[in-house]
């Protein structure tokens, strides 16, 4: 006997433990005000901890029933492992794992690339994801419409130069979703990957190594996804009645037709 309920009202999320990795900024900081205004309680990750001090506070004035803070480098096992033991001295169950954590490093091809940065690259974006639902998975509910959203990117969809690394992560963190939802099917947790488009974030900068003036470029002229739509569309996926799964969605800003084709405007 479960306790699923065929009824279409949506799943409520106030009180519901919320954790999200990379929490610091971004999609993870703009994650943890929408869930806030929700009344959520929050563990909020990250290697920032200054940063996360700032969204906990914002996300509590936000709405949030509560919202903690602890160091977190997906990155390392280590790490994964001292912060989920904290997070069991705050709660005994994480109703929505948000595993945001990632992120590309240069645009080198194939030929020119470096190790480091494809180290990193798949560190974050697939091993990080693998540790954090290994370490979760146990204080997760079944049947009660619990959610795991891995956050992808259209990169793990559709190759581009200079990309090898960063879209075979993103391939990988799309195959790791659609493998948990085979082992996990019959336990009523929920597994969705979310995968952005050209987003306005941290992303670019990282990306070139604290280069702003050529971040900045990617964005010109066009009117890219903001933290807040990402956000937005979490809440509404973590939110469906507990017997929907919204297995994979695709979002991108009305300029996007695809990973090549942008609309720019001229001024």
């Amino acid at each position: 006997m479960n306790n699923f309920s065929l009824q279409p009202s949506a799943f409520s999320l106030s009180t519901k433990w919320i954790l999200i990795t990379g929490a610091s900024s971004g999609f993870g900081a703009a994650a943890a005000h929408a869930f806030g205004a929700q009344k959520c309680k929050l563990l909020l990750g990250a290697r920032r901890v200054d940063r996360l001090e700032t969204v906990a506070a914002e996300a509590r004035q936000a709405g949030a029933a509560e919202a903690h803070v602890h160091a977190l480098d997906v990155t390392t096992t280590a790490s994964v492992e001292e912060f989920v033991k904290w997070a069991r001295t705050k709660t005994k169950s994480v109703d929505v794992l948000i595993n945001n954590a990632g992120g590309a490093l240069g645009l080198d091809t194939v030929a020119t690339g470096k190790d480091e940065d494809w180290e990193t690259m798949l560190q974050t974006n697939v091993l990080g994801v693998l540790r954090m639902v290994r370490a979760v998975l146990p204080l997760m509910p079944h049947d009660a419409g619990s959610s795991i959203l891995n956050i992808g990117s259209v990169a793990g969809r559709y190759a581009y130069e200079g990309g090898a690394a960063y879209c075979a992560a993103k391939a990988g963190e799309l195959k790791i979703t659609q493998v948990l939802r085979l082992e996990l099917n019959g336990t009523g947790i929920r597994i969705s990957s979310l995968d952005p488009g050209l987003a306005k974030t941290e992303f670019s900068v990282v990306r070139f190594k604290g280069d702003k003036a050529r971040a900045d470029k990617i964005y010109e002229g066009v009117l890219p996804l903001m933290p807040e739509d990402v956000a937005e569309t979490l809440v509404w996926m973590a939110s469906r009645p507990p017997h929907v799964n919204i297995d994979e969605m695709v979002i991108k800003s009305i300029d996007q037709a695809a990973t090549f084709k942008v609309f720019r405007r001229t001024k």
